[in-house]
C-alpha cells in the first residue's frame, strides 16, 4: 500500500511541476510577443514617416509661414498683475466685479466697460481679459488653518483636521489674490487700478464694517494704554515702598508695611508687574498691526506696473502652433487614406 501511495504522490508532483513550467513558458512567450509587437509598430510608424516625410516638411513650412504672417499682423499683448488682500469678507464682491469686467471684455461691450473702469472707449477696446485667482501657498494655508482652529471650541477642534480643511478650502477664502489684466495697451492696467479697488470701498456694507472695526480697535487700544498706566503707577508705588523700607531705622518700633505674604519673595510683585507690562506691550503691537492691516477695505500688496510685460509665451505663438496643427492634420489624413486603402484591399 505504501509503494502505491508514494507512486501517486510522485505523479501528482510531476503534473504540478509540468503545469508550473507550462505557465512560465506562456508568460515568457507573451512578454516576447508583446515586445515584438511594439517593435513592429515602431518600424511601421518609421516607415510611414519616411514615406511621407516630404509632405510633413511642406505642412510644417506652410504652417510657419502662415503663423509668422498672423503674428506680425496681430497687435502684441501686454499682461499686468496686481496682488490684493481683501478685508471684511469682501473677496466675493471683488470676484464678482472682476468677472463682470471680464464678461464685458469678452462680449466687446466696450462702452459699458469704459464706464465701469472710468477709462476712455479706445482704452477699453484694448482690454482682452481680466481675471482673478487665489495667490496662496501651503504656508499661508497652514497659517489660515491655525487661525481658524483658534476660533473653535475644544469639541469642534477634535473633529476637524488639516486635510478636511483643505478639501473645503475655497479660492475666495485665500488671504491674497492676484488680479491679471491683458491688453494691447501697455499702460491701461495702471489706469484701472483705482477703479477696481474703489468699486469695493464704495460699498456701504463694507464701509460700515470698517467703521465698526476702527471703533473696536480704538476702544481696545485705549483700554490697553489705561492698563499700562495703572501698571506703571503700581510699579512706582512699590518702588517708593522699598525706599521707605530702606530709610526706616533697623530697630524702629513703628508700623511696617509688607504687601507680600510671609512665604513669598517681596520682589515677586514687581516681577509680576513687569510681566504684565510686557504682555500689554505685545497687545499694543498686535493692535497696531491690526490697524495697519485693516486701514483699507482692500489692501494693495503689489500695484499694477506702470507698463505691462509683453506676453511672449513660446507655445502661444501662431508660428509655433500652426506648424504643429498642420503636421498633425497631415498625419491623420494620410493615416485615414492608408486605412481606407487597406479596407478596399481587405477582401483580397
Amino acid at each position: 500500500m505504501s509503494n502505491k501511495e508514494n507512486t501517486s504522490e510522485e505523479i501528482d508532483l510531476g503534473q504540478l511541476f509540468k503545469l508550473i513550467g507550462d505557465g512560465i513558458n506562456k508568460l515568457f512567450r507573451f512578454i516576447v510577443n508583446f515586445f515584438k509587437g511594439v517593435f513592429h509598430a515602431i518600424i511601421l510608424f518609421l516607415q510611414f514617416t519616411r514615406k511621407h516625410f516630404l509632405k510633413f516638411v511642406i505642412a510644417g513650412v506652410v504652417g510657419v509661414a502662415i503663423g509668422w504672417y498672423l503674428d506680425s499682423s496681430v497687435q502684441p499683448i501686454y499682461r499686468s498683475s496686481m496682488i490684493v488682500e481683501p478685508n471684511f469678507n469682501s473677496s466675493q464682491q471683488l470676484y464678482n466685479n472682476v468677472e463682470f469686467y471680464n464678461e464685458l471684455a469678452k462680449e466687446e461691450a466696450y462702452k459699458t466697460l469704459a464706464a465701469a473702469l472710468k477709462i476712455s472707449d479706445k482704452e477699453a477696446e484694448t482690454i482682452t481679459r481680466i481675471e482673478i485667482e487665489a495667490f496662496s501657498d501651503e504656508n499661508q494655508k497652514l497659517k489660515q488653518f491655525s487661525n481658524f482652529v483658534a476660533t473653535l471650541d475644544s469639541v469642534s477642534r477634535s473633529h476637524i483636521s488639516y486635510e478636511s480643511y483643505l478639501e473645503n478650502f475655497n479660492n475666495i477664502n485665500a488671504k491674497f489674490h492676484k488680479i491679471e489684466l491683458s491688453s494691447t495697451n501697455a499702460t491701461v492696467a495702471k489706469k484701472c487700478q483705482k477703479t477696481i479697488v474703489r468699486s469695493i470701498e464704495n460699498n456701504t456694507y463694507f464701509n460700515t464694517q470698517k467703521i465698526t472695526n476702527d471703533v473696536n480697535v480704538s476702544l481696545s487700544e485705549s483700554t490697553v494704554k489705561e492698563q499700562i498706566q495703572q501698571v506703571d503707577s503700581l510699579k512706582n508705588f512699590y518702588q517708593e515702598l522699598k525706599i521707605l523700607e530702606l530709610k526706616r531705622p533697623e530697630r524702629s518700633t513703628g508700623t511696617s508695611i509688607n504687601l507680600a505674604s510671609d512665604n513669598t519673595n517681596p520682589d515677586r510683585s514687581e516681577i509680576t508687574l513687569l510681566d504684565k507690562k510686557m504682555s500689554l506691550n505685545y497687545e499694543i503691537q498686535r493692535i497696531n498691526q491690526q490697524k495697519a492691516n485693516t486701514e483699507n477695505i482692500i489692501n494693495v500688496i503689489s500695484d499694477f506696473p506702470d507698463k505691462g510685460g509683453l506676453v511672449n509665451d513660446f507655445f502661444a505663438k501662431r508660428k509655433v502652433l500652426l506648424p504643429i496643427i498642420l503636421i498633425l492634420l497631415t498625419f491623420i489624413g494620410l493615416l485615414l487614406f492608408a486605412f481606407n486603402r487597406y479596407l478596399k484591399n481587405y477582401s483580397n
